[in-house]
């Protein structure tokens, strides 16, 4: 039976009231081979995924993202807590930003926060910016239930399929061109992080 926009909206809103993001205190303190990781991710991440068969991660992924200056390489092939970390981040980003965009985003966080060189340790960066999840959650919901709104009153003058599926291709179009102005911004910030970082040194001869 086909479903109303409504009961689309109830089941994207109980979609997201369903989502988690990983604790720190779930991530091992131990290092961990590449098997693992990919293990614990799959576990941990397997409501983001759009289909069962889907793979959250996997060896080939990570070595891209090490070869791509995203993560920095493992210690004697084993992962530690920072680099899981780290992988989380990038998780999110990847369907966002080329890599050369995140390798610049990251750029101070695995230069200074990674390996302690600071006093700001990586787990504390990450719970800092993760325990800003609930209060978006819920703008996340209010924002999305007024462009429904918005949505459901557009094509009045269509009738009853033809209406609800236009009025349901309005409020993905709401939600698209949100997230296309967003990933502009974000471009933007990455491009003047660009211009601002120092030169790189130049080798000696």
């Amino acid at each position: 039976m086909k479903k109303t926009n409504e009961e689309r909206l109830q089941d994207l809103f109980s979609y997201l009231s369903s989502l988690s993001y990983i604790k720190p205190e779930s991530i091992p303190d131990i290092p961990l081979y590449m098997d693992q990781v990919t293990t614990f991710m799959d576990d941990h991440l397997a409501r983001m995924k759009r289909y069962p068969e889907d793979k959250v991660l996997t060896k080939t992924m990570i070595n891209n993202y090490a070869k791509n200056n995203l993560l920095p390489p493992p210690i004697k092939k084993k992962y530690s807590k920072e680099h899981m970390l780290m992988l989380i981040f990038i998780y999110y980003f990847k369907n966002l930003l080329s890599f050369n965009d995140i390798e610049e985003l990251f750029r101070p966080i695995t230069g200074t926060h990674f390996s302690g060189d600071s006093g700001l340790s990586l787990e504390r960066i990450y719970n800092e910016v993760f325990s800003l999840e609930k209060g978006q959650m819920e703008n996340l919901k209010a924002d999305v239930e007024e462009k429904f709104r918005v949505a459901s009153s557009t094509f009045q003058d269509a009738d009853g399929e033809e209406q609800e599926y236009l009025q349901l291709f309005a409020f993905i179009c709401e939600l698209s061109f949100d997230v296309y102005l967003k990933k502009q911004m974000i471009e933007t910030i990455v491009d003047q992080l660009k211009k601002e970082a120092p030169e790189p040194e130049k080798k000696k001869k």
